[in-house]
């Protein structure tokens, strides 16, 4: 790509025409404290050998990662990933698959794209599921622009405790539409069904409720269902993909719309993505669905083929027919998903999600026993707890940190009024593992 440089005629030019006076004048919305001040002090460069040298030299800084046992969480898990996984989407023929677009090229991808929307409709009970999306976040904010789009009506309810990166993602999706996100939280770790009831109205659009909640707490679904519905919303539901190995799924209490972070389908942590969006929804949503959609049918010569069925972007329809200006899907990260869920099985997933259980209740049970640590809400939970702590949360997580143990997420991180540690335990964590989490607690004390 040619660099074309641009003399200051020329951005006075491109200034005048956005309609702005300066370039600060252009950039006011973004935070003052994320914009650059001073020059970046840029070292002198290095060869490729003198490269190498520094990150071997770097790299011995670190833990060795073999030694962390993580209790991490908080969107991002680490669970057991089957070897057979890497190996199957590091093929070629999957690795550097031809775009789905032209269907008599590209079979292989659309079929695995096929498999993994007829999956992920059977985990969560609705009708149809796209492609994928970028990750959990943005599958969710697609989904609040898709019941604005469909109900007419331009108002959000965030009920209950939802991730706050994903929160985050929802306002930036809805501030310049004009759309406005109304948050309900409770200090019980749950929603109470009369506070939704007291504050939705005809021109509420969706409810979004998250399932197991950012604490990891239960939400009353059914009820709040309920209500959202009795007001002419849309339900959408933000699930861990893992819990419906035991919790009910979404279809089965009403849910319009489920998202999902899909990392926990055999991703690796990868200190934050790529990760997977699933995204699934009611049939009469599908021509407002955001992404693509594979599909089956036969060709003139009445063989089974794929196709891409639906594809609601302004690269393929009228832009204003576009329900989303998403582009593509996470095609690999599908892959590995598709991959997990067929190596799993239904009894996999249901295994999982109760070894999930049965070891973050010994684990909370475990450390509430410690003098001075709390179970900061006594609701019933999935994988991930809250515990309040008799010292300073990064405290405690750093002197656990030097003996190889991830103890958690400090919630103040997210909100410096929100105290406590967000703990997730999941398949993979050992009762010895655990006993040893508990011992250093108590060593700490």
């Amino acid at each position: 790509m040619p660099y074309i440089p641009n003399t200051e005629e020329d951005r006075q030019e491109m200034l005048n025409s956005i309609g702005v006076a300066s370039f600060n004048e252009l950039i006011k919305n973004i935070p003052e404290e994320i914009i650059l001040k001073e020059k970046i002090d840029i070292p002198k460069s290095l060869s490729e050998y003198e490269v190498v040298k520094e990150l071997q030299h770097l790299e011995k800084l670190n833990h060795p990662t073999s030694e962390l046992v993580s209790f991490l969480g908080a969107g991002s898990y680490d669970h057991f990933i089957p070897s057979a996984i890497n190996a199957i989407i590091s093929r070629s023929e999957f690795y550097t698959a031809y775009t789905p677009y032209q269907a008599e090229v590209s079979q292989g991808t659309l079929q695995a794209i096929y498999e993994y929307q007829t999956m992920i409709c059977q985990l969560t009970g609705m009708d149809i599921a796209n492609a994928s999306m970028y990750d959990g976040g943005s599958a969710l904010a697609e989904a609040a622009l898709l019941a604005v789009n469909h109900t007419g009506r331009n108002e959000i309810i965030v009920a209950g405790k939802i991730h706050p990166n994903y929160l985050r993602i929802i306002k930036t999706y809805c501030e310049g539409q004009g759309i406005v996100v109304n948050e309900l939280v409770s200090s019980r770790g749950a929603l109470l069904p009369e506070k939704l009831a007291l504050n939705i109205s005809d021109k509420v659009a969706a409810v979004i409720v998250q399932q197991p909640n950012f604490y990891g707490c239960l939400e009353d679904v059914d009820e709040l269902s309920n209500i959202t519905h009795q007001s002419g919303a849309l339900y959408i539901v933000a699930v861990d993909p893992i819990s419906l190995g035991i919790l009910s799924p979404p279809g089965d209490y009403g849910a319009d719309i489920v998202v999902g972070e899909g990392q926990v389908f055999g991703i690796s942590q990868n200190f934050g993505g790529p990760y997977l969006g699933i995204f699934a929804a009611k049939e009469f949503l599908l021509r407002r669905m955001p992404g693509r959609i594979s599909g089956i049918t036969i060709d003139t010569d009445g063989q089974r083929g794929f196709v891409l069925t639906v594809q609601t972007r302004e690269q393929h329809i009228r832009r204003e027919k576009a329900t989303s200006n998403i582009c593509t899907n996470q095609g690999l990260m599908m892959l590995a998903a598709t991959v997990y869920l067929a190596l799993m099985g239904k009894k996999g997933i249901q295994e999982v999600a109760n070894l999930c259980v049965q070891k973050s209740h010994y684990l909370a049970n475990e450390i509430i026993k410690i003098p001075g640590f709390h179970l900061k809400y006594k609701r019933p939970f999935f994988k991930e707890f809250v515990i309040q702590t008799p010292k300073p949360e990064n405290e405690i997580i750093r002197n656990l940190a030097q003996k190889g143990i991830l103890a958690g997420v400090n919630l103040r991180m997210f909100d410096p009024q929100d105290d406590g540690i967000l703990i997730a335990v999941t398949e993979k964590r050992t009762k010895k593992e655990m006993d040893d989490f508990i011992n250093e607690l108590k060593a700490i004390i």
